[in-house]
């Protein structure tokens, strides 16, 4: 599954030590004017305190002119160019603990062990600039997200933590039941993402220690609710309210220390994987979360 959506269509390709990552999107509306500082500020927001220095340059194919979309496939290059493959020689046979090395392996019997190959969040990339376009054709519907929450911040080791994300001016009535619900929808889009491993509407797991009386959410009259446990979702289907969720993203598992590593022939080997990573990687994904909230509304709305 290299394909997102069903209307906006975002095909990604490229691995984190090839020639470049980029996407081919199908479904995008013709005549809207682009925004490209905007696309270029969220891939800032993206890159910003990364180990690994890449310029982030756009290269447009096809699918647009002038700026101006013209309904037919954009399809778009993003050149890695400061990529250190030499950095990963000592991986080519090993599979690191915690990472898809083994799993890739597992499945295709094969994997590019440079960076972690197509599993790398150096595809993310791509998903940034999808989603900016689909923020825009969005508008005026809001989406911003921010850092919650970090783990504990120790000189030799890595965190994780949690993002928090809004979705303001989403009308009522988005939402496919039983099994297209918004907020199945919105789970799967941010699981996809590198190192998330959880997701939370509204109150989350909270409310698994409430009552209903403390739980449901009250009329206002005139419409709304007094308050938003559910996060903006009732039967998968928007209420009008701000949806609201969060996403948990595991610790980066790459460590900055020796780590016991399973060899292809079975014997453990201890290896100082070395190389340039995240030691918390958490700060950077607000925008990707964006992108991928942007992404599961456009397909709902379009």
């Amino acid at each position: 599954m290299n394909t997102y959506g069903n209307k906006f269509r975002v095909t990604t390709y490229g691995e984190s030590h090839g020639p470049a990552v980029g996407a081919i999107i199908d479904g995008c509306p013709a005549g809207v004017r682009l925004d490209m500082h905007a696309i270029d500020a969220d891939l800032s927001r993206r890159r910003e305190g990364a180990p690994r220095q890449e310029a982030d340059r756009i290269e447009c194919l096809s699918g647009i002119k002038d700026g101006i979309t013209l309904g037919t496939p954009i399809a778009f290059a993003v050149h890695n160019t400061d990529s250190r493959s030499s950095d990963y020689d000592a991986l080519q046979h090993l599979f690191r603990p915690g990472h898809a090395d083994y799993t890739y392996h597992a499945k295709y019997g094969m994997r590019d062990y440079r960076g972690g190959g197509r599993a790398s969040a150096r595809e993310t990339v791509v998903r940034v600039v999808a989603g900016a376009i689909a923020k825009q054709l969005l508008a005026p519907i809001s989406i911003v997200a921010h850092v919650d929450s970090l783990g504990p911040e120790t000189d030799d080791d890595t965190r994780g933590g949690t993002v928090a994300c809004r979705i303001d001016g989403l009308r009522a009535g988005v939402g496919e039941p039983l099994y297209g619900k918004l907020n199945a929808q919105l789970a799967a889009a941010m699981l996809s993402i590198p190192s998330a491993i959880g997701f939370e509407m509204g109150a989350g797991f909270a409310a698994a220690s409430m009552t209903g009386s403390q739980y449901i959410d009250r009329w206002r009259a005139g419409g709304g609710t007094a308050t938003n446990h559910c996060g903006g979702v009732q039967g998968g289907i928007s209420n009008g309210m701000p949806v609201e969720f969060r996403v948990a993203f595991h610790p980066v598992v790459t460590l900055p220390r020796p780590v016991e590593c399973l060899h292809e022939d079975g014997h453990l080997e201890t290896l100082d994987i070395g190389g340039r990573h995240d030691r918390c990687a958490v700060r950077r994904a607000p925008v990707i979360v964006e992108a991928m909230a942007a992404l599961c509304i456009i397909n709902l709305t379009l």
